[in-house]
């Protein structure tokens, strides 16, 4: 293997550049048009462009890829992970070709890539499985007869493709319906198949995920497990290792369970195993099963699975059972390997070229506490946002190293002036501590969160550091549904903290994109600052020398002098009047409405309108003119970047009129539709 073509982009093609250049082999990237002067471009040997800007026209086209394999004499592709990493046909296209494919034998793919075929597998070697329906037959009928024999709720899911698209929770019969169609659709759109499964769901689980290796010789390990149950739209943001639920003799469980449904699809590289550990139990699911145990010396003995499998000493709970397995690098693969000390990039290289697994499972050492999250390109709301990247610093950090104990690591495709599209998915990139403890990890990866900086567009930063802070995480007890239960509370924690800084940090990015005279000025300048939707009325006057006598209105109106430049306040100008400043553990937005009449300035901004929060494609208009609706109702459902997102009538009110028509492009601040009040215009 002399040069490897990347099937990718940002951060995954740049950690894959980074191994295969320390290991003396050249690299291909491949970019579409927004990507021309993308970092993993330039870190290449090479690079290719592909022509068009969405992925259909550009990283999801085999013979695009191909072609720039031929052209550049690349001998082998690494799909990293999305786009093409799970398509079977594509990796038999690049083996059809003569070029070595770093990942899973076809046949291995189609085998486990489908949540349906994988499931019927696991079953066939005793590996539990939920309750559920996987068939031919995709009739709502079908499915609403399977629901009721399994039982509610029930977990509707994609069989194809992963990053949690396509999976729907339901909790009666009467959302079924919709949620079928949902998921549908948003298959249909991630995946090329909206072919569904149904299954029992846990309402309280854990995800905990297995990471295995295998070589063409037989052999095959797991690397422990990583805990994922921070997540959101079933879609991860926090990932550790080990998990706080799992103990040695659970990990010992699941990890064989792991390898025999690899070995069981005659697996080949690095893949990951992922089950749902429950503490709860499955109530009403019917009888357990029962599975062989699969560990070595033990494949004869029948051990019950299930509701009346045994709980493990020290975990929370010992019943696990099979989500699906990914046929390609995890995108929380650092956690791994800052644990273990290895590097699994190198790893799917080395047995792609026919050499046998470095480490026997007994040699497989793991130190320490590891923790991941991912810095995602998302508002209060988890609604992905587009724009450019206007200030970006970290803290002390490496890229793509395997991180030493006590180490940062942040793998990203991030600079100053980076255009974050609509074509892919948010993230950003991913913060790793590796520490002695949990504890040391947390506080770490904390501090690491609040010396970010990333201005110039809404990021998770500091909603990340709340989540590690919190009371729930920090014991070690967030389940799946730890952001449903938990994200209210947490976002009006950090609207707290943004309002008890507001008014310094507003003033600090309004002066110093227009520096004032350094003498003193006798009169007051009032201004309105607007921030999430509420106007806050100062009296400025300047004093000279950077200082400012600020007056706030209210019943008892307070008095302050700020000192400029002295509060640790990074900001940016994103428009004419409107700033994004960071301090410490904080991000905020603001607008200088002094300028506004008086009425709009002190308007939520949106009660008599709804307006595009980002870039997307309308995909359907559930509402039409005339129809009365109550606060919270959907009036548009937009896809970008890979997910469905419903946007809500802000106030009870009537549809006066909708602008927008299924399948059109919308662009942020495009107004989708205009409201009355709903006392007017409702239908007789």
């Amino acid at each position: 293997m002399k040069k490897i073509l990347i099937a990718n982009r940002g951060e995954i093609a740049r950690r894959i550049i980074h191994t295969a250049h320390r290991m003396g082999i050249e690299t291909v990237a491949v970019y579409s048009e927004p990507d021309a002067n993308a970092l993993h471009v330039r870190e290449a040997t090479q690079s290719v462009a592909l022509g068009g800007a969405a992925s259909v026209d550009t990283y999801l086209r085999t013979d695009k890829l191909l072609a720039a394999a031929r052209a550049t004499g690349a001998d082998a592709v690494h799909p990293g992970y999305g786009f093409l990493s799970e398509n079977a046909d594509f990796a038999q296209a690049v083996v059809d070709a003569g070029l070595m494919w770093i990942g899973p034998p076809p046949a291995a793919i189609r085998a486990l890539g489908s949540k349906a075929g994988a499931k019927a597998l696991a079953a066939a070697h005793g590996v539990p499985c939920l309750p559920g329906y996987a068939g031919d037959d995709q009739s709502d009928e079908r499915f609403a007869q399977e629901a009721a024999r399994i039982g509610y709720p029930a977990m509707v899911k994609a069989v194809a493709g992963g990053g949690g698209r396509g999976m729907r929770l339901v909790t009666d019969a009467a959302q079924l319906p919709a949620a079928l169609a949902s998921a549908r659709s948003e298959a249909l759109a991630g995946f090329s198949c909206g072919d569904l499964l149904i299954e029992r769901a846990l309402l309280q689980p854990r995800h905990v995920e297995v990471q295995i290796f295998a070589d063409a010789h037989g052999a095959c390990i797991h690397l422990g497990e990583r805990d994922c149950s921070v997540q959101r739209r079933h879609q991860k943001l926090i990932e550790e290792s080990p998990s706080p639920a799992v103990d040695a003799a659970l990990r010992e469980r699941m990890g064989a369970y792991a390898v025999a449904l690899a070995q069981a699809a005659g697996y080949v590289g690095a893949g990951t195993v992922e089950f749902l550990l429950d503490g709860g139990g499955l109530s009403d699911a019917g009888p357990p099963q029962v599975a062989k145990d699969p560990r070595p010396g033990k494949a004869g003995a029948p051990t019950p699975v299930g509701g009346s499998e045994p709980r493990v000493a020290g975990s929370v709970g010992a019943q696990f059972f099979l989500m699906e397995m990914n046929t390609r690098l995890q995108v929380e693969h650092p956690v791994t390997e800052a644990l273990t000390g290895l590097d699994l990039v190198e790893w799917q290289i080395r047995v792609a070229r026919g050499e046998p697994l470095p480490l026997t499972q007994s040699q497989v050492v793991m130190k320490g506490h590891a923790i991941e999250v991912r810095l995602c390109a998302e508002d209060a709301h988890f609604r992905p946002h587009t724009g450019r990247v206007l200030h970006f610093n970290t803290p002390p950090a490496t890229a793509f190293e395997r991180a030493a104990i006590g180490a940062l690591r942040f793998d990203h495709a991030l600079e100053e002036g980076a255009e974050v599209t609509p074509h892919y998915d948010a993230m950003l990139g991913k913060l790793i501590v590796h520490a002695p403890t949990r504890a040391e990890a947390i506080a770490t990866l904390v501090r690491a969160l609040h010396n970010t900086r990333v201005l110039g567009l809404p990021t998770n930063r500091a909603f990340l550091a709340e989540c590690l802070l919190h009371p729930v995480f920090a014991s070690g007890q967030a389940l799946v549904p730890f952001l449903a239960e938990h994200a209210a509370g947490l976002l009006q924690l950090l609207l707290e903290k943004e309002l008890l800084v507001l008014i310094p940090s507003a003033l600090e990015a309004i002066f110093a994109s227009n520096p004032s005279p350094s003498l003193p000025c006798a009169l007051a300048r009032p201004l309105r600052l607007r921030h999430q939707g509420q106007v806050h009325a100062v009296a400025v006057r300047e004093l000279g020398g950077g200082r400012l006598q600020v007056e706030q209105a209210g019943a008892e109106p307070a008095s302050t002098t700020l000192q400029l430049l002295q509060r640790g306040v990074r900001c940016v100008p994103v428009g004419p009047l409107r700033w994004h400043w960071q301090t410490g553990g904080v991000d905020g937005w603001v607008e200088d409405a002094s300028w506004e009449p008086a009425a709009r300035a002190g308007a939520a901004g949106g009660a008599t309108e709804l307006r595009a929060p980002f870039n997307g494609k309308v995909v359907s208009l559930p509402v039409a003119p005339g129809q009365t609706l109550a606060a919270g109702d959907t009036v548009v459902v937009i896809e970008s970047m890979k997910l469905e997102h419903s946007l809500a009538c802000p106030v009870a009110a009537t549809v006066a009129e909708l602008l927008v028509a299924p399948g059109q492009q919308v662009a942020p601040g495009q107004v989708l539709a205009r409201f009355a009040p709903a006392t007017q215009g409702a239908p007789a």
